[in-house]
Parts: structure tokens; sequence; C-alpha cells
């Protein structure tokens, strides 16, 4: 049975892919893989109905690769696909683990910077207090701000970074700034993370030019690219542009357990070289939902879905 991937459609026309992912999906059809369409629209709407209408019956198990989801709608999504006779490879609870940080971050602790995090809803802040207790579990320091999924590191100084877990005023303005930016679109809640500084010493965004992902499927590393921030040939594996710097097995060997144990089909570390040498995990993502470099051959990224489990 050919593999079956599930693309976001173009918002203005229904039939076609949406451009973002158009490339992608024809090198998937080139490679033998059966492509159908959702509406990302509908799915983030919460009318899942609608938004599998063009998923024909008996579509199987399936690769959903297109916008991010929240976990919830996720859920919905593959709800609504089971009376259809198809399922989301990557089941609800592997999403929502892979997803988000409170997900993931046990799995990698010790491989990833401290954090710690409140639940917050869209518009709401935490209060000076409940942030400083928060703050409090982290090294004394600097520190960045995100919710569950997403930070705003373009707005580094005004909606990212806190110089200070002390200053107690300057880490609510952050994080209340952030929370403002992020509106509707602030996922699960409000998360610190203790700084490091990646690359050259010194403050920055914590996607340096340097960072790579790695994309596992089934507990392997199959391919190594560069992040999707970075600039062509920054940095690069198999399948990528460049030949900048990559960890190699011995390195890779902790985050492959973390990997194993986090139980999820298809995901991505973004790692970043420390400032003194050492390779640290960034983020982890659910790979349905993770941008691709604009160098990256998708011959190989390709392979990544059509391949055999295993």
């Amino acid at each position: 049975m050919p593999t079956t991937v599930l693309y976001c459609s173009d918002p203005l026309n229904e039939r076609r892919v949406d451009a973002h992912f158009a490339t992608e999906a024809r090198q998937l059809r080139t490679d033998g893989a059966a492509v159908h369409l959702v509406d990302h629209d509908a799915l983030a709407a919460g009318d899942a109905e609608r938004a599998v209408a063009r998923v024909p019956a008996g579509a199987g198990p399936l690769w959903y690769r297109g916008w991010m989801l929240p976990a919830d709608r996720y859920a919905e999504f593959d709800a609504a696909l089971r009376p259809r006779g198809a399922r989301l490879l990557t089941d609800p609870s592997r999403y929502r683990r892979a997803h988000e940080l409170p997900g993931w971050y046990a799995t990698f602790d010790g491989l990833t910077p401290a954090s710690r995090w409140l639940p917050a809803a869209p518009g709401r802040a935490p209060g000076p207090e409940r942030l400083a207790a928060l703050a409090a579990g982290l090294p004394a320091g600097a520190a960045v701000v995100k919710d569950y999924v997403k930070s705003r590191k373009h707005e580094w100084d005004e909606a990212c970074h806190i110089p200070d877990l002390a200053d107690r005023a300057a880490l609510h303005r952050v994080v209340s700034r952030f929370v403002e930016l992020q509106g509707e679109f602030l996922a699960g809640g409000v998360v610190l993370r203790a700084f490091e500084p990646f690359g050259a010493p010194g403050p920055g965004p914590a996607e340096a030019p340097g960072e790579i992902r790695v994309w596992w499927r089934d507990g392997v590393p199959r391919l190594v690219t560069p992040h999707p921030d970075s600039p062509a040939g920054a940095c690069a594996g198999p399948g990528g542009a460049g030949g900048g710097a990559q960890p190699g097995p011995q390195e890779l060997e902790p985050v492959r357990a973390a990997v194993e144990a986090l139980d999820c089909p298809f995901v991505t570390t973004d790692l970043a070289l420390r400032a003194d040498g050492v390779w640290r995990v960034v983020e982890v993502g659910d790979a349905q939902v993770s941008d691709v470099h604009r160098a990256v051959d998708l011959a190989a990224f390709a392979r990544l879905l059509t391949a055999a489990d295993g």
C-alpha cells in the first residue's frame, strides 16, 4: 500500500496544495505516494468534519504535513478521519507529547536548557508573584520566554530575552509583552527557559545560524538539515546544504536515547552548539508540522515519509 500524506489545501483553491508545501507534495507524488488535501482553516476553526471532506474513504494510515495545529484540534482531526476508514500515523497523544514542551521536557532533561512553565489563557499573563515563583525554580541569571510551542525570537529584547530573572519588573514586562503579541495563538501557557549562549559567547536569539534540525523516523536519525531560519549553507548533513558543524554519532547518542524514550514515530530535534562546545537540544517537535529548510534535497526528505517502518 503506498504512503498517503495529507497536505493543507490552498485557501484560495481547495483543489490545490498550499503553495508553501506544493513542491514537497510534488516530490512525494513522484516517489509514488498518494497525496490528499485537508482544509487547515476548517481544522483551526473546529470544523474537522468539513476539513477532511476531500479525504477518500478507506484511505488507511496517513501522515499529515502542514501548518501547526493545537493538540486539541489535532485530536479532532484524527477523530474525524476514523469513520472514513483513515487514521493519523502519529496518534493525538504522541502528537501532544512531541509538539508541546511539557510533553517532551522530562525525557530530554539534562540535554536541554532548564525550563519551568505555567498554564495561561490567551491574553492573560501570569502576575508578578506567580512569575517570580516560577523563576525561582531556574538557575540565577538570564532566561527566555516562550509558550508551549513557539517563541518570539525576532522580538528578542521586547518579548523573548529576560536579562536577569531577579529583576521582577523586567520579568513581568517581557512575559506580558510576549503574551500580548501571541494573542489568540498563545499555546498552552508560559515557559521560562534558562538562557544558554549558543555559538559565539553573548546574548542572542536561540535559533542561531549554526542550529541544525535532525529528523527522526522510528527512533532513527534519517536526515540532518539546517534549521529553517538558517541561511543556505550555514550547516547541514545528508540531504541538506553546506557543510558546517554537526554532532558525531557519540554526541548524538544521548539524543537518540531520548527520542527512543519519547516513543513518537516522526519527530525533529533542533540542536545547537553551546559556546563551551557542548551540543544542546533547543527544541523538540512533531515532524509533521516542522518546516524544511529551503535548500534541503526534497527527494531525501520524501524518503522520510515513504521509507518502510524501522
